[in-house]
C-alpha cells in the first residue's frame, strides 16, 4: 500500500506537469461547452436550442475526456515510460506491474473525475442545467466507462514498440473516434451511413451509456451498452497483464 500511494503521488505531480494532457482532459472539454454554450444559449426563444441543447454537451463532453485519458494519455505515458527505462529501472524495486497500472489509473480516473465536475458546474453555473437522473448512477456508467477505455490504452501501450508509435496510433484511433461516436458532435446530426459506422466505435456505448444515464433512463434500457464495456473492461485487464512489458 505504501508504494501504491507513492507511485500514485508521483504520477499526480507529473500529470499535472504534462501540460498537454492536463489541457485535452481539463480545460478543452470546458472550453467546447462553453463555445457550444454561447451558440444554443443565445438563440432566441421558441427556437430549438437554449438550454435544452446544452444539457447533452455535459455526458458527451465527459465520454470525451473518457476517450482522450484512456486512449493517449495512458497509452503515450506508459510507452514514453517503457522507452525512457523507467519502467526499467522500477523493475529493480519491489513494486509489481500491478502497483504501476493501478497508480496510472487511479491519477487518470480522479483527472477524469474532475473534469467532469468542471462540466457540471460550468453548465449549473451558466446555463442552469442539472441531471433528470441520479447522479450516483452516472457516476457508476461513468466508473465503467472509464476502466473498459484504461484498459484499451494499457493494451495499446504495451504492444507498441515505441512512444512515437504510440503518440501516432492514439491519436489515429482517438481524434474519429471523438467525432463519429458523438463526443464531440451530436450523431444525430451526422448522415445515417455515419450513424450505422458508428455502431462499430466503442465510445458510441460510453456516449450512449451516460446520455441516458444522465437523462433519467435505467441502466436496464442500455444493456447493450454496458455488456460493450463490460466486455472491454475484462478484456482490457486480461489483455493488459499479459502485454506488460518492463522494456
Amino acid at each position: 500500500m505504501k508504494s501504491l500511494m507513492k507511485m500514485t503521488w508521483m504520477e499526480a505531480k507529473l500529470f499535472l506537469r504534462e501540460p498537454v494532457s492536463a489541457f485535452f482532459t481539463l480545460i478543452f472539454p470546458l472550453l467546447m461547452l462553453l463555445i457550444f454554450g454561447s451558440i444554443y444559449n443565445s438563440q432566441p426563444e421558441g427556437v430549438p436550442g437554449g438550454t435544452g441543447m446544452i444539457s447533452p454537451l455535459i455526458p458527451s463532453f465527459t465520454a470525451m475526456i473518457i476517450g482522450v485519458v484512456g486512449l493517449m494519455s495512458v497509452t503515450i505515458t506508459m510507452a514514453t515510460y517503457r522507452e525512457n527505462g523507467i519502467l526499467r529501472r522500477l523493475r529493480t524495486t519491489p513494486v509489481s506491474p500491478l502497483v504501476v497500472m493501478a497508480a496510472q489509473v487511479i491519477v487518470v480516473f480522479v483527472m477524469t473525475v474532475l473534469g467532469m465536475i468542471l462540466l457540471m458546474v460550468a453548465g449549473k453555473l451558466f446555463y442552469h442545467v442539472r441531471s433528470e437522473g441520479s447522479i450516483l448512477c452516472f457516476m457508476g456508467g461513468m466508473v465503467l466507462s472509464s476502466l473498459s477505455f484504461f484498459g484499451l490504452g494499457f493494451i495499446l501501450a504495451g504492444t507498441l514498440p515505441n512512444a512515437r508509435m504510440a503518440q501516432i496510433v492514439a491519436m489515429v484511433l482517438n481524434y474519429p473516434m471523438l467525432i463519429l461516436s458523438g463526443a464531440a458532435w451530436p450523431r444525430e446530426l451526422m448522415p445515417e451511413t455515419v450513424q450505422k459506422i458508428s455502431a462499430f466505435v466503442p465510445l458510441t456505448y460510453v456516449v450512449n451509456l451516460l446520455r441516458g444515464l444522465w437523462n433519467g433512463e435505467a441502466w436496464g434500457e442500455h444493456l447493450l451498452n454496458v455488456g460493450v464495456l463490460v466486455v472491454m473492461l475484462i478484456l482490457g485487464v486480461v489483455i493488459s497483464v499479459k502485454t506488460f512489458r518492463w522494456e
